[in-house]
């Protein structure tokens, strides 16, 4: 017991070896992947020149970072534009998703009836509703964020259901005994218990987002890096199109990690757990 009250007290900092936990930044964990991305990056350098590539057919590793710093300014204008309406994308579905998982949740009538609706809204193709909703709604905000929804929507439904569905009964049991209403039973151990699969609903909509924002503007915007993606290509400003793509890709990342650390802040217990685990 005592060992288990210890591990608890570090924190999820540190484990049983005393490394740093996997909210921090080890060497040992950037290094490994920092490494394959410049033997990439030498690999595509090398391909481009060894086989005189075109750079309107790939522009090489050395354009495209010239680019991103030339374009800077145009870059960090269009992604405060995207990555705003990236934010409010998943908002909006994690709203959404969370009403609807508690919903089905609670009610195997909901379930019926709301579940296959929702695995077929993944079906919709994404690249004919964005100019529909356009068409319908104008070139606001409104239908950028609908897109975005959509794409997001499905994973935090499935994983924050799962996370409700994955109480132990035991612990069911135990809330009965003491005569816990519905509600409270929700509050105090099904809830907690859904969060780490919302999170994780969330994290995978962080990098599905990029994709449904880059639609969303492709069909329908005046800026944006999808926008931006939709005119340097147009124009055959190859090098400028592949430097908005490693923005939107570094956003997924960051957006990614961020999640990461929150996660960790907001669920301390589920992180002392795994360092019980792993003792």
């Amino acid at each position: 017991m005592s060992e288990i009250v210890y591990a608890r007290d570090r924190g999820p900092s540190s484990n049983a070896g005393g490394r740093q936990g996997r909210g921090g930044l080890p060497v040992s964990r950037w290094a490994p992947p920092l490494a394959t991305a410049l033997v990439l990056l030498a690999a595509w350098q090398l391909y481009v020149d060894l086989a005189h590539i075109s750079p309107l057919v790939l522009p090489s590793p050395h354009a495209v970072a010239l680019a991103l710093a030339h374009d800077r300014a145009t870059l960090a204008h269009n992604l405060l534009r995207t990555g705003c309406e990236i934010l409010l994308g998943i908002l909006l579905a994690m709203l959404a998703a969370g009403a609807i998982a508690v919903l089905v949740h609670f009610s195997k009538l909901a379930e019926r009836a709301l579940y296959p609706l929702v695995v077929a809204s993944q079906a919709l193709p994404v690249v004919i509703i964005a100019p529909i909703l356009v068409l319908w709604l104008g070139f606001g905000l409104l239908p950028k964020l609908i897109v975005i929804a959509l794409v997001c929507f499905f994973p935090i439904v499935v994983t924050t259901l799962a996370g409700l569905e994955s109480v132990d009964p035991a612990l069911l049991s135990l809330m009965r005994s003491f005569g816990a209403s519905r509600t409270q039973t929700f509050r105090l151990v099904e809830l907690p218990t859904a969060l780490p699969g919302l999170f994780t609903g969330l994290k995978l909509a962080a990098v599905f987002s990029v994709i449904g924002a880059v639609f969303a503007e492709q069909a329908g915007a005046n800026s944006g890096l999808g926008y931006l993606l939709t005119v340097t290509i147009s124009n055959l400003q190859m090098a400028e199109a592949f430097a908005a793509v490693v923005v939107l890709c570094a956003f997924a990342i960051v957006l990614f990690m961020l999640l990461s650390v929150i996660e960790r802040r907001v669920l301390p217990w589920a992180y002392s757990s795994e360092a019980v685990r792993a003792r």
